[in-house]
């Protein structure tokens, strides 16, 4: 146990009024049958007590299910909709087209990938969605270099070419998940008991990957083993935006899929696998899946975020006690991504 997390456990000893982690993570098995809305309204109130109240609530979702649904998250309805018709306007190009920029031709997994261009589940037959994968720029930028710092994962953008507004359109809600995303990041400090600044210098440049999804209609699909994205866990804990087309469920411990039912209004965040090694398993990293079986178009927004490529993840100090020792070993987030995205994509180079 590192010289910290020994002077983090002296303290919580010293501050008896509120259990501390992580000596109170008993937690319920995830055997949950549904899947918590948690307002954010006090997200950067002025008042320690509000922002307190929120996150107790966004720890235990984070602890019990690994998934919760957050409104009144800051992202203008028009920037959603200007996203989501770009992605439409995309996905709808002819098919050469969108394989000029496929995501095998790049050594930083940005691009397009067609259907069943990526299988995240060793168990499934491939994933039967089509997407366009994005990390940073912004949205100014004249010449498209690569941010410096993010080491393993470093590379500029593909853009399609002669598709008007695409480009700032998808920057524009990048850019505002972006900024949501890090302020998140206090809140999980305060859950995690931790100071709230305890990220700040960790998410100086964040790892963020869009990724724009489209799930063509499963019809006439008969082999269960083919999903719009099969069973897995994310790398990067992930804000996620999805149209009104039920397809994405969650596993809970007794073995059955949760329905996450889209709820206007909210953006669905979910742990990964980062986080779980972060917090040393105290944050739940969830399985789930997403199948499309409704006969309909279907399209999601998903924005995976993480700290900077260059942290090293620790476990953070609250997280390990004489009795819950690290688990992981320590490994740079850039690194630790790009291995994930290595086995999704293997299969199919």
């Amino acid at each position: 146990m590192t010289q910290e997390a020994k002077n983090y456990i002296r303290d919580a000893q010293s501050e008896p009024e509120r259990p501390r982690l992580p000596a109170d993570i008993a937690r319920t098995d995830s055997t949950f049958e549904e899947i918590p809305i948690i307002d954010l309204k006090d997200a950067t109130s002025t008042d320690p007590q509000a922002r307190r109240v929120l996150a107790d609530k966004i720890r235990d979702a984070c602890i019990n299910v690994g998934f919760l649904y957050v409104k009144n998250h800051g992202i203008s309805d028009e920037v959603i909709e200007g996203a989501v018709k770009a992605a439409d306007t995309f996905f709808k190009l002819p098919f050469e087209t969108k394989m000029a920029l496929d995501i095998h031709k790049t050594s930083n997994f940005k691009g397009y990938t067609a259907l069943f261009g990526a299988n995240v589940d060793p168990e499934n037959r491939g994933d039967m969605y089509e997407g366009f994968d994005i990390g940073w720029e912004e949205i100014e930028a004249i010449l498209k270099a690569p941010r410096e710092g993010d080491g393993a994962m470093s590379g500029a953008n593909v853009w399609p070419a002669d598709l008007p507004g695409f480009r700032e359109a998808v920057l524009t809600y990048y850019h505002a998940g972006v900024c949501f995303g890090k302020l998140l990041f206090p809140l999980f400090a305060m859950a995690l008991d931790v100071p709230e600044h305890f990220f700040d210098d960790k998410t100086t440049k964040p790892a963020a990957i869009m990724r724009l999804l489209h799930y063509p209609p499963q019809t006439g699909v008969v082999d269960d083993r083919v999903m719009g994205i099969g069973a897995h866990t994310e790398y990067c804990f992930t804000i996620l935006w999805q149209d009104e087309v039920q397809a994405l469920q969650v596993l809970n411990a007794n073995g059955k899929w949760i329905n996450a039912v889209p709820i206007p209004g909210t953006l669905v965040i979910n742990l990964g696998d980062q986080f779980a090694r972060w917090t040393n398993d105290v944050f739940k990293s969830t399985k789930h899946r997403a199948s499309n079986r409704f006969g309909v178009e279907r399209y999601s927004i998903p924005l995976f975020f993480g700290s900077d490529y260059d942290v090293q993840l620790h476990p953070i100090p609250s997280c390990v006690s004489e009795d819950n020792p690290p688990k992981y070993e320590v490994v740079t987030a850039g690194d630790y991504v790009r291995s994930r995205l290595e086995k999704t994509y293997a299969h199919s180079k």
